[in-house]
């Protein structure tokens, strides 16, 4: 394996563990208007211009990360995805339409870009961004 060739290719997947699978699966498909790309029983992939978010039910993340310990979302945040948009100000316009609460924004950033956050049902944030 030639790794300057083969690695690393970009971010293939992000598992997030949710409480509420019913729940955070309605959330993507109405915040981000995207379609269920695969589900079974205790998840749901979404296809984020080729970096698949898969929800999965905390229930089943202990056989996925053992011996890693799974934390609940009450137990802070951690990171914060972000996602390219042309236009910060309409898409909140289109997110308050689709029922989601903003958590901030949007706001001008001192390092120069424009930007607003959300919550998803288990507590994971993403932020907007121009």
């Amino acid at each position: 394996m030639n790794q300057a060739n083969d690695w690393p290719k970009g971010i293939f997947a992000i598992t997030l563990f949710t409480e509420d699978l019913e729940a955070s699966k309605e959330f993507y498909q109405r915040a981000f208007g995207l379609p269920v790309q695969y589900e079974d029983a205790n998840s749901a992939v979404f296809n984020f211009d080729g970096t698949l978010i898969n929800l999965l039910r905390i229930t089943q993340a202990n056989e996925l990360i053992e011996p890693a310990k799974v934390a609940g979302h009450d137990s802070g945040a951690r990171f914060v995805f972000t996602i390219h948009v042309d236009d910060v100000d309409a898409m909140c316009v289109w997110l308050s339409r689709q029922g989601v609460k903003l958590l901030n924004g949007p706001m001008d950033r001192p390092w120069g870009i424009r930007t607003a956050s959300f919550m998803d049902p288990a507590g994971y944030i993403w932020e907007i961004a121009r």
